[in-house]
């Protein structure tokens, strides 16, 4: 197989990817960054080239891990040897439409779309998946083996729902790391040594992250479970209410979205 940027994404998939039983030899990287090559071979002993013809010649399954500014320009001039090759081709650009994608692939190239998130770097990601009706069940297949070496994956019933899933899960760490970096420096100035808010943040959202995979996924349930009646919690779960913390959620979410169609318009 082949994956066309060796960046934070085309590591991760890589990295899931040999832990499964792939070996280096079957896998090669585009990528025009020299540092980004040497890096590649050094810590994954796999083939990476600038030339993308010759990276991706011969692949049955390709991956673009590219920025969506980049796509068009790198995929479109190797229509040619996508119409001969057939290749399963994989996208994790955030916001570029399969149309798009099937026009600068080919008609009869199988594409599927993935919407993977950054904790892919450490195996425990998500990643949403949309293939049109028309595409194979091993192509699916296919694409399901690559994004689950990362984490869990998530089959969407259509395309618009990936901008909802680059909204939720795409961008949704960061907005943990805001929540608990918040936690953080409220502590601090509360009283709280830096060092040891900081750990306690951490901690709390590993903890918390980890109980809600572990259990039944009710996240309503396991909010209940923390909060006892007239405590601490319900007290600071009063505040957030207050604040309209739901509304706030809903406007960033909608923001996020609407800069995933926003991407698709500007560089589909």
């Amino acid at each position: 197989m082949a994956i066309v940027g060796g960046g934070n994404m085309g590591r991760a998939l890589i990295s899931g990817l040999l832990r499964r039983g792939m070996l280096p030899e079957d896998v090669r990287v585009a990528e025009i960054s020299p540092q980004a090559r040497a890096s590649l071979t050094r810590d994954f002993a796999v083939s990476a080239s600038a030339d993308a013809r010759a990276a991706l010649e011969g692949a049955a399954v390709i991956v673009i891990a590219l920025k969506p500014e980049h796509v068009a320009a790198l995929i479109a001039p190797l229509q040619p040897l996508f119409a001969r090759t057939r290749p399963v081709v994989i996208s994790v650009a955030a916001g570029i439409r399969i149309a798009s994608l099937q026009a600068w692939c080919g008609a009869d190239v199988a594409v599927v779309r993935a919407m993977p998130n950054r904790p892919a770097l450490v195996g425990a990601g998500v990643t949403g998946l949309f293939a049109a009706r028309e595409v194979s069940h091993s192509a699916r297949a296919a694409a399901a083996r690559v994004l689950s070496a990362v984490g869990e994956i998530v089959w969407l019933g259509n395309e618009e729902a990936l901008d909802v899933v680059t909204a939720l899960s795409g961008s949704g760490p960061a907005y943990l790391f805001l929540l608990a970096e918040a936690m953080m420096q409220a502590a601090v100035g509360l009283g709280l040594e830096g060092e040891a808010a900081r750990k306690l943040a951490v901690g709390t959202l590993y903890g918390a992250g980890l109980l809600a995979q572990a259990s039944d996924g009710d996240l309503a349930r396991l909010r209940a479970e923390v909060t006892s009646a007239g405590g601490t919690t319900e007290a600071a779960l009063k505040m957030f209410a207050a604040a309209d913390l739901s509304g706030t959620v809903l406007h960033a979410l909608q923001a996020a979205a609407q800069r995933s169609r926003e991407l698709a318009r500007q560089f589909g």
